[in-house]
């Protein structure tokens, strides 16, 4: 077996030891601006140009579809390549794809034309996004390693990067779109894309990474890696019924807020920086739940949150009941993926990161083109009802999640007492 291997480590041990700010959180920071514009600038961009609600909702389901196929190769792809490397192409990409269908929009008077070009933007970006996320992630969860007993404050900066650019990002989609159009919308999601290739994130690969090897290889590591670890398996399982909600929640809210309630896409992108916001107040509170109290009490708490908030958002009529309860549903959602994201860091072997990373949030991802095609069938008139089966959905899932997560010692503590430090 070690014959398939080879040590990445020689090469970046010589480079210099810069700050988890430079390497890090900076290049994530221009990463998750771009990933949270594109995400949820495009629905309203093929929204504006189709006046369609069911090819919104297409598209929603466009943006996953790719990524979720494009999540055990990515994961492979980053272990054999390094993370600098494949985060630096992917943004690139990402930032070509866009640019082109700026230029190209304008020409397009609507119709046929306009339809497929958004269409093959929504998928096209969707592959990129994943490429760069699974690269960034790998980043910073070798840095909570090397972290050691401070893991979880290294996954909550990170949280924390994503959930402000959650914040930043839909606003700002909305309120381009409503104020330059499409093209100008376009052209800052491709200069987020830009500057983060050029920050591109690294980190220290000492591990053993392999060196050849199929994208359905890195899926069967990924899911054994998975099978071997419980605790974190029953974690995956209740988000992953979570998901469902969420992604209804997304992808119908352009419909429900611009054409059932009459507001424009910029209201679109309040609500949703808004539970950004929302998130950012969760994560800090969980950060400090998690060292004093542990994994299980804060994520079990998280839990009720979201599972409450979702049963409730689905029975409001008015759009800042809407708001606050979406923002309320995030806030649980944040808490629960400071609890994920360190027991992820903490639990996976460094050497399979990539691959177990991909399977785990493909299995968390699933959902959201599902999600997007629920949309699209589903008449405008009966979304509410969906909406509110898909949150007792959550419900279910979450409790069946953590009663039996209260029996793991994983969760019994906080995640700083089984880690050791590690020697930078």
């Amino acid at each position: 077996m070690t014959s398939d291997l080879v040590i990445a480590g020689p090469r970046h041990a010589l480079l210099p030891q810069l700050s988890l700010l430079r390497r890090i959180y900076l290049p994530r920071s221009a990463d998750a601006g771009a990933f949270a514009m594109t995400t949820y600038g495009i629905p309203l961009i093929v929204l504006a140009t189709t006046r369609s609600a069911t090819l919104t909702g297409l598209a929603f389901a466009l943006e996953w579809i790719p990524r979720l196929a494009a999540f055990s190769l990515a994961g492979s792809t980053v272990d054999r390549h390094g993370t600098k490397r494949v985060f630096r192409l992917a943004s690139v990409l990402r930032a070509l794809v866009v640019l082109a269908a700026a230029v190209i929009l304008p020409t397009q008077a609507g119709g046929l034309g306009a339809t497929i070009t958004v269409m093959t933007l929504a998928a096209l970006t969707g592959v990129a996004t994943e490429f760069s996320y699974i690269a960034a992630e790998t980043a910073g969860a070798a840095a909570s390693k090397d972290a050691g007993e401070r893991a979880h404050r290294v996954q909550s900066a990170l949280l924390g990067i994503d959930q402000t650019a959650t914040l930043a990002g839909p606003a700002a989609a909305g309120f381009l779109l409503h104020w330059v159009g499409v093209t100008g919308t376009l052209i800052a999601i491709a200069a987020c894309s830009l500057v983060g290739a050029a920050l591109a994130p690294w980190h220290r690969e000492t591990r053993l990474v392999p060196a050849a090897g199929s994208a359905l290889t890195g899926l069967r590591t990924g899911w054994q890696t998975l099978a071997s670890l419980p605790a974190l398996a029953w974690l995956i399982a209740g988000l992953t019924v979570s998901s469902l909600a969420t992604g209804m929640l997304q992808a119908a809210a352009p419909i429900i807020i611009v054409q059932h309630l009459g507001y424009s896409s910029a209201a679109v992108g309040v609500i949703w920086s808004a539970a950004a916001a929302a998130s950012l107040i969760a994560v800090a509170c969980c950060r400090y739940a998690i060292e004093r109290v542990g994994l299980w009490p804060a994520g079990a708490a998280s839990a009720v949150v979201a599972a409450l908030a979702g049963l409730a958002v689905s029975q409001v009529g008015a759009y800042t009941q809407f708001l606050v309860l979406a923002a309320v549903l995030m806030a649980g959602e944040g808490g629960m993926t400071v609890v994920l994201r360190t027991l992820r860091s903490h639990l996976i072997p460094e050497r399979v990161f990539g691959a177990t990373l991909s399977i785990t949030i493909l299995l968390m991802l699933v959902p959201f083109p599902l999600a997007g095609v629920l949309v699209a069938l589903t008449p405008a008139t009966a979304l509410g009802h969906v909406l509110t089966g898909c949150a007792a959905l959550q419900a279910i899932g979450l409790i069946a999640a953590f009663w039996r997560l209260r029996h793991e010692p994983a969760m019994r503590h906080s995640a700083t007492t089984d880690a050791a430090p590690r020697t930078p």
